[in-house]
């Protein structure tokens, strides 16, 4: 059982940054493959950033250039660095998990919600105009 734990959030003017954390209070991800989705009122959640074991990274192409998903191995936190922030980036942003047996991310995979096993309760994100 993982359990994974969202910060960071907030509310934030157009052009604005945040930064958000994922954590695994008690245990690690060094082992799994963390990726970020995001879910705007009345729409499916949807693919932001993945990053493997190693830090092989992954983007959906609305985010590319503005986002930056990272980790850090001695906590254990997987990290979203969002600049340039759109009104269109409002949502909910949840962490997700899955068990990596290798350290590579599939892009085919990964942007599929039933790809991950874990997931945390996410965190609100507000741009305003």
């Amino acid at each position: 059982q993982v359990q994974l734990l969202e910060s960071g959030g907030g509310l934030v003017q157009a052009g604005g940054s945040l930064k958000l954390s994922c954590g695994a209070p008690g245990g690690t991800l060094s082992r799994y493959t963390v990726a970020w989705f995001r879910q705007a009122p009345g729409k499916e959640r949807q693919f932001v950033a993945a990053i493997s074991m190693n830090g092989k990274t992954y983007y959906a192409g609305s985010v590319k250039g503005r986002f930056t998903i990272s980790r850090e191995t001695a906590n254990s936190t997987i990290y979203l660095e969002m600049n340039s922030l759109e009104p269109e980036d409002t949502g909910n942003f949840y962490c997700a998990a899955t068990f990596a047996s290798r350290d590579h991310v599939d892009p085919r995979s990964v942007v599929n919600l039933r790809s991950f096993r874990w997931w945390g309760r996410g965190t609100q994100v507000t741009v305003s105009s």
